[in-house]
């Protein structure tokens, strides 16, 4: 049996960049972090004919072309698999539509998953070009290119993303008390709420493509906030960091009207009051989880706790999506 796992992952700045009506005329830039949460794709000879593939439904059909869910179809076409005689089947950590970049560690592990059964090796950066062109050319998802970089490559990366499509990576280049201090001061919460990413990055989507001028305005500031923050943290000044964060998220909530709610703004200013020191809504809004930086740890956790959300505790991820069985 073939196992892929692939990393989910937090933005820590620059965020939205990295949308192809954005980046293909200005040139985007973020930081992202892979975490220990992770989606699992297993794969699997069968003495069947049929492809059958397990995720939140149930499918056999007699080969790829006939599945209805579209990444798996485009996935198993663009390897130019039939899948007769395989069983597929995902698992995951955190649910999918909560802000932590599901869908692109999805299509990373199914690439890398069925690249094991025909034998290949591939390079994380051919990984996630592939997983970007079933997502963002096939489907023409309006959505970004960060998820499916930072799930192939891991670890507390940037990202440049170029006008003529091609992509930058690099680790930030943090000293080893810093990203411990980073790693046991940011904390997730989830909301409850879960959404489509699609659905809340469409008007971003197309604002750009109109040139909006004050969606341009707010994504070349955001941009900039991501490069402040790879100064401040690559200057072990976590506290600007956190400060960084708290202005990127008042800007966020600008483009679009479903990027929050008044129960996400309340416990927002909760943390705020609380303990935190910077925070924001991880992934495309709307719901998912909110993270906070914050020295005082317990202040915070018992803050949130009383106002009935959940924790999920983590760890970074440095080795991105990896075969653990083939």
């Amino acid at each position: 049996m073939i196992i892929a796992r692939s990393p989910l992952r937090v933005t820590l700045g620059g965020g939205g960049t990295d949308l192809p009506s954005y980046y293909e005329q200005f040139g985007g830039f973020l930081i992202a972090a892979a975490i220990d949460k992770y989606v699992y794709i297993t794969v699997h000879e069968t003495f069947v004919p049929d492809l059958i593939v397990k995720y939140s439904e149930l499918e056999r059909v007699p080969d790829a072309a006939q599945l209805k869910h579209p990444i798996l179809r485009e996935a198993f076409a663009l390897l130019g698999l039939d899948g007769r005689g395989l069983e597929l089947a995902s698992m995951a950590d955190i649910p999918a539509g909560t802000g932590l970049g599901s869908s692109g560690s999805f299509t990373i592990a199914l690439l890398k998953a069925l690249h094991a059964h025909k034998k290949d090796l591939v390079h994380p950066a051919e990984l996630a070009a592939q997983a970007c062109e079933i997502e963002l050319g096939r489907l023409k998802e309006p959505i970004g290119k960060q998820d499916q970089y930072i799930a192939a490559y891991g670890g507390i990366t940037c990202f440049k993303f170029l006008p003529d499509g091609k992509v930058e990576a690099w680790p930030l280049k943090l000293a080893d008390e810093t990203r411990d201090n980073l790693e046991d001061n940011l904390l997730l919460f989830f909301t409850g709420y879960s959404r489509s990413a699609s659905a809340i990055l469409k008007e971003q989507d197309q604002k750009s493509k109109q040139a909006d001028a004050g969606m341009i305005e707010n994504l070349h500031f955001v941009k900039d906030l991501g490069l402040q923050s790879q100064h401040a943290l690559e200057n072990g000044d976590l506290r600007e960091f956190a400060r960084l964060m708290d202005v990127h998220w008042q800007r966020k909530k600008q483009r679009s009207g479903g990027m929050s709610n008044p129960k996400i703004n309340e416990w927002y200013d909760l943390a705020m009051a609380n303990g935190a020191l910077g925070g924001k809504l991880i992934g495309a809004g709307g719901g998912g989880f909110l993270m906070f930086y914050a020295e005082d740890k317990s202040k915070l956790r018992h803050a949130m706790r009383q106002a009935g959300l959940k924790e999920v505790r983590f760890r970074f991820d440095f080795e991105g999506t990896k075969l653990v069985n083939s």
